[in-house]
């Protein structure tokens, strides 16, 4: 395994190399909160930062993104030929993106999206194509916010898992890891110096040191051995519901949400067919065309939404809930809805009939 080290002072030369290779995102600061987004030519990522407003999920699941454009030609006269209907798909022709910082939790999140966008039926070329070039540069969490339950979510603060370099804060500088051959590719474009392997020894001091501080986890353990009937049927849904008033922020914050909804925008001739962002907490979401909804009322979908999150999710794919514990649905909820003490609800032994 090989060991870098980065001055803070050289992070902005060291993101200047890269950028002669790379395509960069990374959090920056937007008023008194963070964004991931792309960066501009001379912009550096602020890896001061905690918790991103919103996660990555756009850079390889984006809000809006056209899926083909179109041209469906008028109806020629009886005696000329009607042109043929055609259909052109977006290019990906760009340099490979490389994202500086992401935290560990939510680069678990891109594994957790492709078990839906990447099986061995169905794969979306778009979310495939983006996965496979990106570069993960992980920061550890060295701070993390009070709503962040990470570690009993499979992954955590150091996860080293889903990423290709893994940095850590420590003093003036940043130390980390090289764990795959993609992060190699990137510290040689950035010009990581090589340190010695005591800085495995100081990682695991930070680790050891930040997970000592979490709060204890919530437990899944019986709400994943429960029949998902049982949960459904819970007695609790409509009193945990109660506050929510089914905005949908919690979807739209959330890393793992892949809810979209399918549409055409045309112009005479010419259109484009567009894949956005859509939420499972709207009415309008579960609506059939013959006017019936299956989940009318607002406590229906507030059970759809987190049924999916913990059971549907984890009796389909056997990889634990659908959930990074990262707590932005926590911190930025309106109505101080918590999903800790959800789950704390539904795992009880006297509601989870087992």
């Amino acid at each position: 395994m090989t060991f870098i080290t980065l001055k803070k002072e050289d992070l902005g030369q060291a993101m200047a190399k890269a950028k002669k290779t790379y395509a960069l995102a990374g959090p920056v600061r937007d008023g008194n909160e963070h964004l991931f987004r792309r960066l501009g030519p001379d912009e550096v990522p602020d890896l001061s930062y905690t918790c991103t407003r919103l996660s990555p999920k756009e850079l390889i699941f984006p809000r809006t993104e056209p899926l083909f454009q179109y041209r469906v030609p008028a109806r020629a006269g009886k005696e000329e030929t009607t042109p043929s209907p055609s259909l052109e798909a977006p290019s990906f022709e760009e340099a490979p993106l490389a994202l500086v910082g992401i935290r560990p939790y939510d680069a678990r999140a891109f594994d957790l999206l492709r078990l839906n966008f990447d099986t061995g039926e169905y794969k979306d070329p778009y979310f495939v194509q983006r996965y496979e070039t990106m570069t993960r540069v992980g920061l550890a969490e060295t701070r993390p916010d009070p709503t962040n339950f990470s570690p009993a979510c499979g992954t955590g603060p150091f996860d080293e898992s889903c990423l290709d370099i893994l940095l850590a804060e420590a003093g003036d500088a940043f130390i980390g890891k090289i764990l795959t051959p993609k992060g190699e590719a990137f510290a040689e474009a950035a010009g990581f110096e090589k340190g010695g392997p005591e800085i495995e020894e100081r990682i695991a001091a930070l680790k050891q040191k930040t997970e000592a501080g979490f709060p204890p986890s919530p437990s899944f353990d019986r709400i994943l051995i429960a029949d998902a009937l049982d949960l459904y049927n819970n007695t609790d849904w409509e009193s945990l519901a109660f506050s929510c008033i089914n905005c949908g922020t919690c979807t739209f914050s959330c890393p793992t949400c892949w809810c979209f909804d399918i549409q055409d925008e045309m112009s005479g001739e010419e259109g484009v067919r567009l894949r956005l962002w859509d939420s499972c907490m709207t009415e309008l979401y579960s609506a059939h065309a013959s006017g019936h909804n299956p989940r009318q009322k607002g406590f229906q979908r507030f059970r759809n939404r987190f049924m999916h999150k913990l059971k549907y999710f984890a009796d389909k794919y056997g990889q634990g809930i659908m959930c990074v514990g990262c707590g932005r649905c926590i911190s930025s909820c309106p109505a101080n809805i918590d999903i800790r003490q959800i789950i704390q609800t539904l795992n009880r032994e006297e509601a989870v009939p087992c």
